[in-house]
């Protein structure tokens, strides 16, 4: 049985956990009839997070906070991308997240302040500690993750690793100083989105 995850709300935005259905609507390209999309609204990442979330649904049971959300804007209730988190591998009290926004809506804070609302739902759900990953010519996403409250915690020739630690949390052991264990499957991993 599935339990039904409740939005988050931020002072201009919604995180709305994506349904089944809303997922489908989002790999068709086809808005149902309640959907408001923004413009741009779904793109590549859009897409590629809702298959993830479909892959991944034929799973029982809450799996609070993993998931896929639709970044919805407060004033219009229009969606201007997607953020998610998966399990990173290895660490059962950590996430990988990644995020992307439409180009529309990017430059206005938006994308940071969806990444710190997840951020402290993570951590309202037990989350130790949540990692990300950029590529070393994306620094408008560096700047987003910093914003948000997450630290470089290493690189390689092409990534830039980024991790935050639950406040009271302890680290995770030894502490990661190159690239994390897993690679995150939500909208935008590999190359996160700017804001």
């Amino acid at each position: 049985m599935t339990t039904e995850r409740a939005d988050l709300h931020t002072e201009r935005l919604v995180l709305h956990p994506m349904t089944r259905e809303e997922a489908e609507r989002v790999v068709r390209r086809r808005p149902g009839p309640g959907d408001r999309w923004g413009p741009g609204y779904p793109d590549a990442m859009d897409v590629r997070g809702a298959q993830v979330l479909l892959a991944a649904s034929g799973t029982d049971g809450d799996h609070r906070p993993v998931g896929n959300y639709e970044i919805r804007r407060r004033d219009d209730g229009r969606a201007i991308g997607g953020i998610g988190l998966d399990r990173a591998a290895g660490a059962a009290d950590a996430v990988t997240v990644g995020y992307g926004l439409n180009a529309s809506a990017r430059g206005q804070g938006y994308a940071a302040e969806a990444l710190r609302a997840l951020l402290a739902f993570a951590w309202s759900q037990g989350v130790v500690r949540v990692e990300a990953d950029a590529d070393l010519d994306n620094l408008a996403s560096q700047h987003v993750m910093a914003a948000a409250g997450m630290r470089p915690v290493g690189q390689d020739h092409r990534v830039r690793y980024f991790a935050a630690t639950a406040p009271g949390g302890r680290p995770a052991p030894g502490g990661r100083t190159t690239a994390p264990g897993g690679r995150a499957t939500a909208p935008g991993a590999g190359q996160l989105g700017s804001s």
